[in-house]
């Protein structure tokens, strides 16, 4: 019987252990896959410590979500069609394709919609089903892929996640007008692609605010148009003041309540705040701000799949800057996590079966 290797959570809070499991062999409409790049997303973190942090609710456990151990992270996935189901039309052998993640339940509105990421029994891979850590994985249906021949894989991989989560986000914020800003809160991978797809969107005042030097430095290359380390202790008046006070838009990268606090004292009256980062803690601000200030206030999660379509779409057209990435084999997948929960990442580590 052939096998191939998997780095499975096993335990949490402990190291990925390398396993070998029985080759899977689609039926229906599943496509088989040999895994070639795997992105390391910071949320992989919380699925390792087996919880959100939910403030003062206390928190959300990962087996409430539906995640049985032992399984394999990774949920920033591409690969090759190595093998197709019998009923699975649309793709051949050989394909490069970037696997879409974010798998609802197939029945709900939001499924039939193409919704997926506001489906409320999601199937994720990565989390649910077993993901890309491993040098193969198993998609359920042809629709959850993506082709990406001719597109760079090291820096593509990372937008079924951090890519579409943010081009998720951005559409939520809606454009602004001119001498208005965009602030964007953190500048790891999220943060840094955000600054990429927001500019190739057309937005043409952006503020970066991260507490590192190194990863502001990065956010100017990909196209910041300022740049805020906000451990200063006027870190809100200075947010103000690089903005001219027009800062109408904030994308939170990081979700804390550090970062909730300066993007929703800094926005201007009708100002827009939403947050994908899942750092987690209380939000709070005062209840009167929300029709005095007449401003929106929205969560963001993933997105849908058609979304990453149209944004691998705009990634073909070369508008949209490529990320630092950093790629690693994806044997030194403990060593990736490691540097990632120290800060050490700039970018996004990418693993590789090659």
């Amino acid at each position: 019987m052939s096998t191939y290797t998997s780095y499975d959570l096993v335990e949490f809070n402990e190291p990925f252990v390398a396993r070998e499991r029985p080759m899977p062999e689609p039926t229906g409409r599943e496509v088989l896959l040999k895994v070639t790049r795997a992105g390391v997303c910071h949320s992989d973190l919380h699925m390792i410590e087996g919880c959100f942090d939910l403030g003062e609710e206390g928190t959300l456990r990962m087996v409430d979500r539906g995640m049985k151990l032992p399984v394999a992270l990774g949920h920033e996935i591409a690969g090759e069609v190595i093998a197709v189901g019998p009923d699975a039309t649309g793709v051949s052998v050989g394909q490069p394709m970037l696997v879409f993640p974010w798998i609802g339940c197939g029945d709900c509105k939001a499924c039939r919609d193409e919704r997926e990421n506001d489906c409320m029994k999601m199937r994720i891979v990565g989390l649910v089903q077993d993901g890309g850590y491993a040098t193969h994985v198993l998609v359920q249906d042809p629709k959850f892929l993506v082709d990406i021949s001719g597109l760079n894989p090291d820096t593509v991989t990372p937008h079924a996640c951090s890519g579409l989560t943010v081009y998720n986000a951005l559409s939520k914020l809606g454009p602004v007008r001119d001498g208005e800003w965009l602030a964007v809160l953190g500048t790891g991978g999220l943060g840094l692609n955000a600054i990429a797809i927001a500019t190739a969107m057309g937005h043409r005042n952006i503020v970066a605010v991260d507490i590192d030097d190194d990863k502001l430095a990065a956010a100017r290359d990909m196209g910041a148009h300022a740049v805020l380390n906000s451990t200063r202790p006027d870190a809100i008046e200075a947010l103000r003041d690089l903005t001219s006070n027009e800062l109408m838009a904030v994308l939170d990268t990081v979700g804390a309540a550090a970062t909730a606090r300066l993007g929703v004292h800094a926005l201007i009256k009708t100002g827009r705040y939403v947050v994908v980062g899942l750092h987690g803690g209380d939000f709070k601000m005062p209840q009167p701000w929300l029709p005095q200030k007449a401003m929106t206030v929205c969560g963001c999660h993933v997105g849908s799949s058609r979304q990453l379509r149209d944004l691998i779409d705009m990634v073909r057209t070369g508008s949209v800057r490529e990320i630092p990435v950093e790629l690693r084999p994806l044997s030194e997948v403990n060593g990736a996590i490691d540097d990632l929960r120290n800060g050490r990442v700039t970018g996004r580590i990418v693993l590789s079966t090659d």
